[in-house]
């Protein structure tokens, strides 16, 4: 957990650096959203504190009882850790991905959408049920993968850095972004998932490995209108007033505007 918390608040402040001195885009007021950006992260954090169930705890019971996949085939450490790796990657891609096709699942993940701007803080924007139905999915197939503690420490470590970098409203060199996205999720390849139009953020699910979008038929290379001039969130919610950290909480209990 302290190692955890440790690389959160070094990715953060890295890219909120990065995002002051070379930004992609400009857009509203930090202002505005950061507040309840930022407070919908804390409730986050202090629930995950107290709930009973989390992805280290389900690595340990797995390994207590001697459950899983890997514990069964007696998988040596390092091709253990890195299979958790990848295929927590790939749980992560296809829940991103019910999320959007289920309506129950959407009404909770819309909250994230509707941020009108893109950047780090986007990437704590995540309502409390979405966190609690990952954290149980996530744990799941840990105990069923017998995955390592080194391995899910190592996931949960590159999901959170990851989340921030590929929402970070940063400039990277069009060779970089190029070249990086063969192998991982880049800041211009996921904003294409909150664009405005639907047939847009209906694809690029992907977190981590860029691969999964592209095996699954998800993957969109750039967005129609261009990444600086392109409209990001949702044509619901999109009032002042839906910033306030109230309304985000409860957005998913009220019918669309």
């Amino acid at each position: 957990m302290v190692v955890r918390l440790y690389a959160f608040v070094l990715v953060l402040g890295v890219m909120t650096l990065w995002e002051l001195l070379a930004p992609k885009r400009t857009g509203p007021a930090r202002k505005t959203r950061w507040p309840s950006n930022f407070g919908v992260g804390i409730i986050n954090v202090v629930m995950l504190s107290v709930v009973p169930i989390s992805a280290l705890a389900a690595s340990l019971l797995s390994l207590e009882y001697r459950f899983g996949l890997f514990l069964w085939m007696e998988t040596s450490l390092w091709p253990s850790i890195i299979a958790s790796i990848v295929i927590l990657d790939l749980v992560v891609y296809w829940q991103h991905r019910m999320l959007h096709i289920f309506k129950p699942l959407w009404r909770i993940h819309r909250m994230h959408h509707t941020d009108t701007a893109f950047d780090v803080t986007t990437a704590l924007r995540f309502h409390p049920i979405e966190i609690l139905l990952s954290i149980v999915l996530k744990g799941g197939v840990i105990v069923l993968l017998g995955a390592p503690i080194l391995g899910v420490i190592a996931f949960e470590i590159i999901l959170n850095g990851f989340a921030m970098f590929n929402h970070g409203n940063i400039r990277l060199p069009l060779w970089a972004d190029k070249y990086l996205r063969y192998f991982i999720v880049t800041p211009d390849m996921h904003r294409v998932h909150h664009s405005v139009l639907e047939e847009e953020h209906a694809h690029n699910y992907g977190f981590f490995l860029s691969v999964w979008d592209g095996i699954f038929h998800s993957y969109i290379d750039q967005p129609e209108h261009g990444h600086e001039t392109m409209a990001i969130g949702l044509d619901k919610f999109n009032d002042a007033s839906e910033a306030r950290l109230d309304k985000l909480l409860t957005q998913p209990f009220r019918t669309e505007l």
